[in-house]
């Protein structure tokens, strides 16, 4: 074998490679993507009665509930606009992730919404729950997403 096949023996092969690492690499963005999204949409669903059958109003008192908990520190009157802000984010931002729109500038909102959300829970709850939810691990996988969607 000559020098010219070898190399182009190697650069065919090196190609190949690449071309399956950038199609695996869009597969993955495309899976964080969709993942993160239905997350917060289905979380939107479960405090609106959608996975049960519950009439919405009980299930979103409590969901009032649980913000009083996760929000200890901030004023009671505070609570159920903070309740409906965050249905609202994770509703747009959940549509937004799996309809594939401005997708670096809503990956990197899902991760400060998310990175707020760990950090209330810690400090109310302590630093169990977001661990155990995997809060911060979602806020990352949003974040890596932002970053992996500049490139594209």
């Amino acid at each position: 074998m000559t020098t010219t096949a070898i190399s182009s023996s190697v650069s065919v092969s090196v190609s190949a490679s690449s071309t399956r690492e950038d199609g695996l690499e869009r597969w993955a963005i495309g899976y964080a993507r969709i993942a993160l999204g239905v997350a917060f949409l289905s979380a939107v669903a479960s405090r609106f009665g959608l996975w049960s059958g519950e009439p919405w109003s009980p299930r979103f008192e409590r969901f009032i509930a649980y913000t009083a908990q996760v929000n200890a520190f901030a004023p009671a009157a505070c609570i159920p606009f903070l309740a409906w802000v965050a249905t609202l984010a994770e509703t747009t931002l959940g549509t937004l992730l799996v309809l594939g729109l401005w997708r670096r500038h809503v990956a990197f909102a899902s991760a400060a919404v998310l990175a707020v959300f760990g950090t209330a829970m810690a400090v109310s709850l302590g630093p169990k729950e977001p661990l155990d939810y995997s809060v911060y691990s979602a806020s990352a996988g949003a974040l890596l997403l932002a970053l992996a969607s500049r490139r594209k």
